[in-house]
């Protein structure tokens, strides 16, 4: 298995907890050494083990705010 790095700069939000404790967050990471993007996914409640998630530039949360303000939620 591939070794990676990765630190966690800012913790943005936390945006849901499940029932097991694990939270879906929003947090501005470092991945092995590169610029910070923004990243969502699941962490285990002690924060050592994460589930997949998605990374986004600060180009894409642009594009994802506007696209979100434009909708009726």
């Amino acid at each position: 298995m591939v070794e990676f790095k990765y630190e966690i700069v800012e913790k943005v939000a936390v945006l849901s907890e499940s029932s097991k404790g694990w939270t879906k967050e929003l947090n501005l990471i470092s991945w092995n050494g590169r610029e910070p993007k923004y990243d969502i996914r699941e962490w285990s409640p002690d924060g050592e083990k994460m589930g997949k998630g998605v990374t986004l530039t600060d180009e894409e949360v642009v594009v994802l705010k506007e696209a979100l303000a434009g909708r009726d939620i």
